[in-house]
């Protein structure tokens, strides 16, 4: 009988490799040249798309997890674009918002972190050991400066959020109620003053009210000289009961002040209860004497003004300096300097400096003087140099250089500036502000060459001035169509 032998097992196929497994990614041959290639193709991956490395010739989990983070980026970066082209509002709002600020801080500190990760990881993949001996530094070398442009990009753009969140913080920490736009415009009073040796004896030298169309963001900036006098009060001001007819001085060798507007800070803080006058100005971020000049400024010029922004001249160099510096033409020599010690002295003598007529790039200090000067001319020149430089900083506000020196703009601005305009504004004005770059500043100068009388001016002739020049007449289309 015949024994039948066992059948011989059949041959099974092999199990087919993965394709990333048969790539040299992952399974390199070793030779000095295709590993070379390969620490080449890695780090330039890992800068493309960060995680790519991990996943085609390391740690999977770790790449899903770069991958991941990476896609991440781009959705928001693109839905942020979106947002900006359609509903560029909602993303100033989002991007105003000090909560939000401080999140994309701690995210892109998070993004960086992980690059660092993902850079050391790619150079271990890299296995420089393994690469031509003529590759390894230019290797190394672009792995470093790859990651200083991704992982120091983030860090930057977090410094910016960070930046961005304190200054918001520290300017709009109190602020008013929202307020809507009064016959189409919101009204916003400017003061400038030098702090000095102390705030509480200084005096508004630059006022000014900023009108800003409510819809097409078209700006008009009235002057008001500092020491134009006897200004009225509305009737809704506490002022009004005290000065039914304008502003009056008071004689005292203890205390006393004139009847200009600037005065105010003595009638109403120094010399004055302005708490009483003013019992809930702390609580919106402002100041008795603010407010009364705000009030002081809407019965010369007719119009509601809610809010004012304060610049304190003290510091006004360094917003100069952070903004590079601006550009202005100077129309007549003017020195720099306190003045002179004695009546008759000539400012050859007492001038620290001169700023010499002709186109100037002006730094902080040159600017602060050429908006100060004012021994060798008049108020009224100075009016105008103020105006001048405010429209000169206004043009310099360009998106390269706030993005190229937004650290140091917020840092300077926040020290100088004050406010009680509402932080839940700041999209609004922002918008406003867009539209407004495209197209010119209207001043008016409440002065002598305006047709204002500065030792008597008539209030209802300026109203008038101010009323025209927001209002303009419609034209009346011609019966021929």
């Amino acid at each position: 009988m015949s024994v039948m032998s066992p059948p011989r097992p059949q041959a099974t196929a092999p199990r087919p490799r993965s394709v990333v497994e048969e790539r040299p990614l992952r399974h390199p041959d070793g030779s000095p040249s295709m590993m070379t290639r390969r620490g080449w193709w890695l780090v330039v991956l890992n800068f493309l798309i960060p995680g790519s490395a991990q996943a085609l010739a390391g740690n999977r989990r770790l790449g899903r997890i770069g991958l991941g983070a990476t896609l991440a980026l781009w959705v928001a970066v693109i839905v942020t674009v979106a947002v900006g082209l359609l509903w560029r509002q909602a993303l100033v709002t989002v991007a105003t918002n000090w909560f939000f600020l401080l999140f994309v801080q701690v995210v892109l500190l998070a993004f960086a972190l992980l690059w660092v990760v993902l850079t050391i990881d790619t150079l271990r993949l890299v296995r420089l050991v393994r690469v031509k001996s003529a590759s390894r530094f230019g290797i190394s070398i672009l792995a470093v400066v790859l990651f200083v442009v991704s992982g120091g990009g983030a860090v930057y753009a977090s410094q910016l959020a960070g930046s961005t969140r304190d200054a918001i913080g520290l300017v709009f920490g109190q602020s008013g109620p929202t307020v809507p736009p009064s016959n189409g415009y919101y009204n916003v009073l400017l003061l400038g003053a030098d702090s000095g040796e102390g705030r509480d004896s200084m005096r508004f030298d630059s006022i000014s009210v900023v009108s800003i169309n409510a819809d097409s963001g078209a700006v008009t900036i009235t002057g008001i000289p500092r020491d134009l006098p006897h200004a009225p009060f509305p009737e809704t001001s506490p002022m009004h009961a005290l000065y039914p007819d304008g502003l009056q001085g008071h004689d005292s060798s203890t205390c006393g002040w004139g009847s200009g507007i600037n005065q105010l800070v003595n009638a109403v803080e120094i010399c004055g209860d302005g708490d009483a006058l003013y019992p809930d100005t702390a609580s919106v971020g402002s100041r008795p004497a603010v407010e009364a000049t705000k009030d002081a400024a809407e019965g010369i010029l007719g119009i509601e003004i809610p809010y004012y922004v304060f610049i304190d001249m003290h510091g006004f160099a360094a917003l100069v300096d952070a903004l590079g510096g601006v550009d202005i033409t100077v129309a007549e020599r003017l020195p720099k300097g306190g003045g002179p010690a004695y009546a008759g002295q000539s400012a050859e003598e007492w001038a620290i400096g001169w700023i010499e007529p002709g186109a100037q790039h002006m730094d902080g200090d040159t600017a602060q003087w050429y908006a100060r000067s004012r021994y060798t001319t008049n108020d009224w020149d100075r009016m105008l140099r103020q105006r001048q430089l405010q429209e000169a900083i206004l043009a310099q506000f360009t998106p390269t250089t706030v993005l190229t020196r937004f650290n140091d703009i917020a840092a300077a601005g926040s020290a100088i500036v004050e406010t009680d305009l509402p932080q839940s504004m700041l999209p609004y004005f922002a918008e406003l502000a867009i539209k407004a770059k495209e197209q010119a500043v209207s001043t008016i100068e409440l002065t002598p060459a305006g047709g204002i009388d500065e030792f008597d001016p008539d209030f209802s002739y300026i109203r008038s001035l101010v009323d025209a020049s927001l209002h303009p007449p419609t034209p009346t289309p011609s019966p021929e169509g």
